[in-house]
């Protein structure tokens, strides 16, 4: 009989909606564990996130300020939760979230609350506004990219681009623009929600495809599976995928972690054009909301992840079944009144 390791794990990105958080995912491979006995504590930032009301997946829920109100007062809410309800590990799943985890470094291991992060120093070199420079640090094809911060720059891009562009937020959400109207509209809904800089990224024609891979911070890639995108919202967000067999695919994202020394989930978004070129269009730091299906497909990432941060050994994981298919679902989820009094109320479930 397996002794199982007991852990208290707190994660974010309960929101699994149709923009969905990787939280419930990560959720589900846990649980999936042979290894890992885990009580769940949701981290929330809006009282209607479905993750709060899934009671058999989560033990119970806090709400937390928005990182915006700055390092001290966000982890003055971590610590208060952690002195009611120890936590063991931290599992933060939004980008928003992730400077300040890795910033609070220090604080957290002075109360021995576990993450598994990458570098200050990687998480910036990968910003989507850096991506030209990241491209020719590890060689890897990119489109061509432009950081702006106002409108007049828009006039301009004529010169450096050809329609379509993307434009994108710095943490999230790309809007798809035929002409500079349709940039500054796109602009506008962009920087009001995420702020600036806005990225205009050139659009390469082809197939979309993911990998999702977990590094060990010393250049080993400890598990990694590639996915083709089979439906896409009109949030731009996987609704259905399937698992690959791609081993030029794989052979970029294990150079790119041998050299970057990556710490952490990840996933890679690329294009694959006709001529067969793969071009590098965004790097996501953490554990993508599709996760699941590298659980299905053979790999239990989110399992390996919480066995490295709490420093046990996890064996590479090189095989993964070609074929396996997810599909999302709507599901009405049902709850009572009093629960979400409760949150509201006492910021606690």
């Amino acid at each position: 009989m397996i002794n199982k390791l007991k852990l208290t794990i707190a994660v974010s990105g309960l929101n699994n909606t149709d923009n969905p958080g990787p939280g419930i995912p990560v959720i589900r491979g846990i649980r999936d564990s042979e290894l890992i006995d885990a009580r769940i504590i949701g981290l929330s930032y809006e009282n209607l996130e479905p993750g709060i009301y899934m009671s058999d997946l989560v033990d119970c829920t806090y709400m937390l300020p928005y990182p915006s109100v700055g390092m001290e007062a966000y982890m003055e809410r971590i610590l208060e939760i952690h002195h009611e309800d120890h936590i063991d590990l931290i599992i933060p799943n939004l980008d928003a979230e992730l400077h300040t985890f890795i910033k609070a470094e220090n604080i957290l291991k002075e109360h021995n609350i576990k993450t598994y992060l990458p570098s200050l120093k990687q998480l910036e070199e990968r910003n989507k506004g850096n991506l030209d420079t990241y491209g020719q640090k590890y060689d890897i094809k990119v489109p061509k990219n432009l950081s702006i911060t106002s409108h007049n720059e828009i006039g301009q891009l004529d010169n450096n681009f050809t329609y379509p562009v993307l434009v994108k937020g710095k943490f999230y959400d790309a809007y798809m623009a035929y002409n500079p109207q349709e940039v500054m509209v796109a602009f506008n809904k962009v920087s009001a929600k995420w702020g600036l800089p806005v990225i205009i990224q050139q659009f390469v024609q082809g197939t979309e495809v993911n990998v999702i891979a977990l590094g060990d911070g010393e250049g080993n890639t400890v598990a990694a599976v590639p996915m083709r995108k089979q439906y896409i919202t009109d949030k731009g967000k996987a609704w259905s995928g399937v698992t690959l067999n791609d081993p030029e695919l794989m052979e970029i994202t294990h150079r790119l972690i041998k050299q970057s020394k990556w710490k952490g989930g990840m996933e890679l978004e690329m294009i694959r054009t006709k001529n067969g070129d793969y071009y590098l269009i965004e790097i996501n730091p953490r554990i993508p909301a599709w996760v699941y299906l590298s659980v299905g497909a053979g790999q239990n990432i989110p399992e390996a992840l919480t066995l490295l941060a709490m420093g046990k050994e996890v064996k590479t994981m090189t095989e993964y079944e070609v074929g396996k298919m997810f599909i999302r679902y709507s599901f009405d989820l049902i709850g009572n009144l009093a629960d979400f009094e409760k949150i509201n109320m006492l910021r606690k479930l």
